[in-house]
């Protein structure tokens, strides 16, 4: 019987297949951003709705409470699943159960963006905006865009939202179309860069780490390799990522010979499966 329950588990997941977003790049100083919208970045997980299915980024079902989707829009949506800053290793215990529990209460369904709609950013938010105003018992709550108007006006924000905890800030063309893939016209904004990447070896400790994980040798999609040996809690020494695992580190840009300027681990985005 759990043989027959896994295959049918497993089937789901390949049959939802893997979603088409879009992805943000990172800010340039130089870039005029005069009229584009900002907006908070959530630390969060990413809930890609496609009018029947919750996935993950990576295509996996992602198993909400039928309390939580009862009142989800027969279109898609897209957005962050979240509870509130600095809480991301809560969140993303609560949402990667295959057997939702209470929790889920504290979650909402933050919105970004509304995908295969007409018109640009704001004409497709109010798309939802007048789904829920005729559903409104939902988590779904869209993220607040603010117009830029002087460019000192996004550098202020983004002091506000880091002196509160918060990881960022995005900054989107509202008159662009909807698109998927790495978008020069949908940009983070933070005072540190960040990269994922997937571990590709472990490395024992030295000195007080003997015994322990010392750093982990890992490969971005890209195919730069980077060595990151900062930023670990002592647990996550004695308990390290997998072989395969997805993390998220952070670095402060690039050396002369083109490597990651020190790079510091932040969190696991996806665990190997």
């Amino acid at each position: 019987m759990k043989i027959l329950v896994l295959f049918f588990a497993l089937s789901s997941l390949v049959f939802a297949g893997k979603p088409e977003l879009f992805l943000l790049k990172n800010y340039d100083e130089n870039k005029d951003i005069i009229g584009w919208v900002m907006s908070e970045k959530l630390d969060g997980i990413r809930g890609f709705w496609d009018g029947k299915n919750l996935l993950s980024r990576g295509g996996n079902i992602i198993h909400a409470p039928k309390w939580f989707l009862q009142n989800y829009p027969p279109f898609a949506i897209d957005g962050e699943l979240w509870t509130k800053r600095g809480d991301f290793e809560n969140i993303s215990s609560i949402v990667r159960r295959d057997l939702p529990d209470n929790r889920w209460k504290n979650i909402t369904h933050q919105i970004f963006e509304v995908p295969n709609q007409p018109g640009g950013l704001l004409e497709r938010l109010a798309i939802l905006k007048d789904f829920l105003r005729q559903n409104k018992t939902t988590p779904i709550r869209i993220i607040r865009q603010s117009k830029i108007k002087k460019k000192y006006e996004l550098k202020n924000f983004l002091n506000k939202i880091v002196s509160q905890k918060g990881e960022g800030v995005v900054v989107r063309n509202p008159a662009t179309a909807y698109k998927t893939g790495r978008l020069n016209s949908a940009l983070k904004v933070k005072i540190h860069y960040d990269r994922e990447c997937f571990v590709q070896k472990i490395l024992p400790g030295k000195g007080k780490y003997i015994g322990k994980m010392g750093s982990i040798l890992c490969k971005t999609n890209g195919g730069k390799f980077v060595k990151i040996g900062s930023g670990f809690t002592d647990n996550q020494r004695q308990n390290p990522p997998k072989i395969g695992d997805e993390i998220t580190f952070k670095y402060n840009g690039f050396t002369k010979n083109d490597k990651f300027k020190f790079p510091v681990f932040l969190r696991i985005r996806n665990a190997a499966r």
